[in-house]
């Protein structure tokens, strides 16, 4: 991907916003799904959807999905850990806790992809100032938390499966960036073929775990069906092709900053549509966690300081 600094800020901010909103949104659609369809029938509907989409977008541009095997078995990973356990944890998490509450814990991600990239793929460095980003960040996790009360059920239960889909996320992006990112292919195909590997896993494991079929689409109320159309279609497919857009213009690194945004969004909508309610402190210590990030991503420095996390992809939910 190229990078232009220079690119007006009216090329950029109006596709920004769209995405925060889509992605933002996806939370409260995820809460609506679970209602009538297992989390992992939901996740099922939304690679599916979101497989067409892009299928569809490679057939307009006369693009063909990777022939590579090797970058088939990275895709199956990548498909995994990146799309098809996230997106079950989250549904798995919203039976338990508001769809809002959902949104801040994704803000987290940044945070997770850092000592992994570290530690465990060794492509970025650590410093202080990233260091003292992930005190902060934990910090804010806990007041999320609300740690100084925490007694268990499925409050608990229903933030620690959101926290590891963003975990899921963060193991993705690294590994992404190691092993797929420099491929010449277009994002439009590795998505494509992500979403694929997912499809496929999901089709294997949903029926063995959840002991049914999945229902049939005319079973279902307008709103699930509603719901899993827009996670796929626009979550999954349009959504990657404006994030694309951005990264041609701004870079990666710039438009990963659509995680900020994201949260906001997700509150927004869950208090609105959903009527939901949180406790003070849970947007309080979002507000920490992004913070964290900011402060470890360098993005409150020096402005030629690199952030930590330049995916390749975007990391959404």
């Amino acid at each position: 991907m190229t990078t232009t600094d220079k690119a007006p800020v009216r090329a950029w901010l109006p596709t920004m916003l769209t995405l925060a909103a889509i992605w933002g949104c996806s939370f409260l659609f995820i809460s609506v799904g679970v209602r009538e369809l297992p989390p992992l029938y939901l996740a099922l509907g939304r690679v599916s959807t979101g497989s067409v989409v892009l299928l569809a977008i490679l057939v307009v541009k006369r693009e063909s999905l990777p022939r590579d095997p090797k970058l088939w078995m990275h895709s199956f990973v990548v498909g995994a850990i990146g799309s098809a356990i996230p997106w079950t944890l989250f549904g798995y998490g919203e039976e338990r806790i508001p769809s809002l509450l959902a949104g801040i814990w994704n803000g987290i991600t940044p945070l997770i992809v850092l000592p992994i990239a570290v530690l465990i793929f060794r492509t970025e460095t650590f410093s202080v100032q990233r260091g003292l980003g992930l005190v902060i960040g934990f910090a804010g996790m806990l007041v999320v938390l609300g740690a100084w009360h925490v007694q268990g059920g499925a409050d608990l239960t229903g933030q620690a499966l959101c926290m590891l889909a963003a975990v899921s996320y963060g193991l993705a992006i690294p590994y992404q960036k190691r092993f797929i990112a420099g491929t010449a292919l277009s994002g439009t195909a590795l998505s494509a073929s992500l979403l694929l590997s997912a499809t496929i896993q999901l089709a294997i494991v949903a029926p063995i775990v959840t002991g049914q079929a999945p229902p049939a689409p005319w079973s279902l109320s307008i709103e699930v069906v509603g719901s899993v159309v827009a996670l796929g279609a626009l979550g999954s497919g349009l959504a990657f092709v404006l994030s694309m857009r951005n990264i041609r213009l701004i870079g990666a690194s710039r438009s990963s900053m659509v995680t900020y945004l994201m949260p906001v969004f997700s509150i927004v909508v869950g208090v609105i549509v959903l009527h939901e309610q949180i406790a003070w402190y849970q947007p309080v210590g979002g507000l920490i966690v992004l913070f964290g990030v900011a402060v470890s991503q360098g993005l409150l420095g020096s402005p030629r300081r690199k952030p930590v996390v330049t995916p390749e992809a975007p990391a959404t939910t």
